[in-house]
């Protein structure tokens, strides 16, 4: 099987993305050497999916300490003007504030130690790569427990993007689908085109045909007919944030596939590695829901589908609740209900990031 695709590559002190926008018709990267621009680019969609965008903030801070180091101006100053222009990126992905709450609690450690700034932008670059690496580590483990759960020749109907271009490599949902088939197992995949960004469509068939994964493209309002027919076995979501009862925030329309999957008496998993667990929010209705420009939802490809001066409405994010998720496939294991008993007991022993918090 092919390698999956990369979307961050990190060169010091440059960052490199590969530009979503422009996908699957062009692959163009972005070259990044600040926290201003690697935030302009989450806000942007350049980056996406929540595990990439705690990595890729991560590396912004790196770059946020070596600008300082090379202007010599207050490291100090210069990490929390970044944070706080990274942490405005995008409000729903629960992975940006913990790799942003990691980095600055590992920063001040440093400062507190009294080392040079040179050593500090070091040290951040440092936990900033293992934060990349250890996420390819978890999103293995996690598809390896989420491929336990399909039967040897399954059809699974995933929406968004939840694979390597939204992670640091491997993927969540997706990842689920490459464990299962480097597996032997041979997994079908429907594909949601995921509007208004259509993620599905241009990403996730992006990402299967290059591996050679059996796969179809379809419209959103077409899942709950191929389901009527027998023809779905899972769904599997990922998710930027699910909180201490079990609720999922994810992209717009994976509540009406949950809703459909309970109609239908379908498993509806989510592929939920541990940084993305917001235990400390109680439901979903405290989670904030980022909306997005009604542009995005008007015009595909730089081309109206709208009378001119329609007016759009464009959450980028609902909220399942508990009870419609079958199972959560983290990488410590598989939590099932009642969540607010099975999250909290979860653990990983293999964090090589830093901290475990």
């Amino acid at each position: 099987m092919a390698n999956p695709v990369r979307a961050i590559v990190w060169q010091p002190y440059r960052l490199e993305l590969l530009d979503q926008r422009r996908l699957p018709l062009e692959t163009v990267s972005c070259s990044i050497t600040d926290a201003a621009a690697t935030a302009q680019a989450i806000q942007d969609m350049v980056v996406r999916g929540a595990p990439a965008i705690g990595i890729t903030a991560a590396y912004g801070m790196v770059l946020a300490a070596h600008q300082a180091t090379q202007d010599e101006t207050d490291l100090g100053t210069a990490l929390d003007t970044a944070r706080q222009q990274l942490a405005a990126s995008r409000p729903t992905a629960v992975n940006l504030f913990w790799a942003l709450d990691k980095m600055m609690k590992e920063a001040h450690r440093m400062m507190d130690a009294s080392l040079s700034n040179v050593e500090i932008t070091e040290g951040l670059e440092r936990l900033a790569c293992a934060i990349h690496a250890d996420d390819i580590t978890r999103n293995r483990a996690l598809g390896d427990y989420g491929a336990g759960l399909l039967a040897p020749d399954a059809q699974v109907l995933t929406h968004c993007n939840a694979g390597a271009l939204a992670t640091g490599g491997h993927g969540t949902a997706l990842g689920v689908i490459r464990s299962a088939s480097e597996q032997g197992k041979n997994i079908t995949v429907w594909v949601d085109e995921t509007r208004p960004y259509l993620q599905g469509a241009r990403l996730t068939m992006y990402e299967l045909m290059a591996e050679g994964i059996s796969c179809q493209l379809i419209s959103d309002n077409m899942s709950g007919f191929v389901m009527a027919q027998g023809r779905v076995d899972a769904v599997i979501v990922g998710t930027d944030r699910t909180v201490a009862n079990g609720d999922v925030a994810n992209k717009i329309g994976t509540y009406t596939l949950a809703v459909l999957c309970a109609r239908h008496k379908i498993p509806f998993y989510v592929a939920c590695p541990l940084s993305t667990l917001d235990l400390s929010t109680a439901s979903g209705a405290d989670i904030p829901i980022e909306e997005r420009s009604p542009d995005e939802l008007l015009f595909v490809g730089g081309t109206s589908i709208a009378p001119v001066g329609a007016q759009g409405y464009h959450p980028a994010f609902d909220v399942t609740p508990a009870e419609l998720v079958t199972a959560i496939i983290t990488e410590a294991g598989v939590a099932r209900p009642p969540y607010s008993e099975s999250l909290a007991a979860l653990r990983y022993d293999g964090d090589t990031s830093g901290d475990k918090d």
